[in-house]
């Protein structure tokens, strides 16, 4: 059953959430509101991009690796 004394981890992906909205919302919206000029305005908006997903993914393959406590079996009970 669930314990209810363990800290809940289901709040862990909210920055992975966050880094993606900017990424593909944010930023592309502030690119096309702003009247760009050029192909640097254009590398620059990429590149914000690909940060923002690159911190995601890391952040994602961190708190993925995370079990929930609860759930997991006490150390040192065996199956029986």
């Amino acid at each position: 059953m669930f314990v209810s004394s363990l800290k809940s981890t289901g709040t862990t992906y909210t920055t992975t959430v966050a880094l993606l909205l900017v990424a593909f919302l944010f930023i592309p919206a502030v690119w096309a509101v702003s009247r760009p000029s050029g192909y640097l305005s254009l590398s620059v908006a990429i590149g914000c991009c690909l940060l923002c997903t690159g911190l995601a993914w890391v952040s994602w393959n961190r708190f993925s690796r995370l079990t929930i406590p609860s759930i997991e079996q006490p150390a040192g009970e065996g199956r029986h």
